[in-house]
């Protein structure tokens, strides 16, 4: 299926969490990061639940320190 990902397009299997995006297709680790869902955040504790659809459109927002 096809999903975007901060405007870029994406290809996962059928049945692909938020979680297991993160950890196979993007490689990131979910420390100091905030996901939404068609302009939707998720919760943190539902990424492994959280089954996406194709078509859908989710931004990672990653946390920075500044002064």
């Amino acid at each position: 299926m096809e999903i975007t990902v901060n405007q870029q397009s994406y290809s996962t299997s059928d049945a692909c969490s938020l979680q297991q995006l993160l950890a196979t297709v993007l490689q990131l680790q979910a420390k100091g990061i905030a996901i939404a869902v068609n302009q939707e955040i998720v919760s943190k504790s539902n990424w492994e639940t959280y089954t996406l659809k194709p078509g859908d459109c989710i931004t990672i927002i990653k946390a920075t320190q500044g002064g």
